[in-house]
């Protein structure tokens, strides 16, 4: 009896013992869920926390940003207005200085048109002068000889002798003859005359013509006439009219048109040559002295 009663007694206090375990775990299990889910809210209060903080950084970042964009937009804006501004006004220069290029263009123009009139002007007046230069000189040149031709004429009625010329002249009626030899053309055979202070001869006479023709080279020399200014207009070198001829027959004939100095030929005929031929002889004549 007493011991079936000490068993049951042992029974009850070993269920006892259990519900009191598994309590004391149901509690440790509460107590430990409960920590967690305060620890797990605590995690998410601080990650709440964090978020709003760096979301309020965000903002200020952000309205930092959109401030600085403002001002900088706002920049640009005046910039924009600014280089309009100028761009107006380098228009507006552009414009002035192409005006300005226009109306120098314009002044250029006139300026080179006056410039070339009085160019013109002055090449006028230089060719007239020279040509009331030339023709005063010989005008002067034919004054001298004809007061040198009276100077002899004066003397020669006098009883003095005018037949003098200098070394290497031929003397005949009054006047001194250089038969000069050598190739030379027509304006070669002029200087030469005139470095001698002659002129090549100018012929104004049967007798000075017969003269000539004897003494001349016979295989042609230049003389004082040519046609080079008007075309069938000769002219001698003295200034004085043709007033003998004594053309080869058929002369002058200009042939080849360019045929404008004459020459002497051996038989004393005159033809028409090229100014630019090159003959062996030439005659220079001026005047004796008394």
């Amino acid at each position: 009896m007493e011991e079936s009663s000490y068993s049951e007694f042992s029974k009850l206090s070993r269920r006892r013992r259990q519900c009191c375990g598994r309590g004391t775990l149901l509690g440790l299990l509460g107590l430990v869920t409960t920590a967690l889910w305060a620890g797990l809210l605590t995690l998410l209060l601080l990650w709440h926390w964090e978020t709003v903080q760096k979301l309020k950084q965000l903002e200020e970042a952000a309205a930092r940003n959109v401030s600085q964009v403002s001002k900088d937009l706002e920049r640009h804006k005046g910039d924009e207005m600014t280089q309009k501004a100028q761009a107006a006004k380098m228009s507006q220069n552009m414009e002035k200085i192409q005006a300005e290029q226009k109306t120098m263009k314009s002044q250029d123009s006139e300026l080179s048109q006056n410039l070339k009139g009085l160019r013109e002007d002055l090449s006028n007046l230089h060719s007239q002068g020279f040509n009331e230069r030339h023709t005063a000189l010989r005008a002067l040149g034919r004054l001298q000889e004809e007061v040198a031709k009276l100077w002899i004429e004066l003397r020669t009625s006098n009883g003095s002798t005018c037949n003098t010329c200098p070394e290497q002249w031929v003397s005949f009626q009054k006047k001194c003859y250089y038969f000069g030899e050598g190739p030379k053309k027509w304006i070669e055979a002029r200087f030469a005359c005139s470095k001698l202070q002659g002129r090549l001869v100018s012929i104004h006479s049967q007798e000075e013509q017969d003269f000539l023709t004897k003494r001349a080279n016979k295989k042609g020399s230049w003389i004082g006439l040519r046609d080079l200014n008007i075309e069938g207009e000769f002219v001698w070198m003295d200034e004085n009219p043709l007033d003998y001829s004594n053309w080869q027959p058929g002369e002058p004939n200009n042939e080849g048109e360019g045929e404008d100095c004459v020459m002497m030929q051996g038989s004393g005929r005159w033809n028409d040559a090229f100014c630019l031929s090159r003959l062996d002889g030439w005659v220079c004549d001026r005047l004796a002295t008394c």
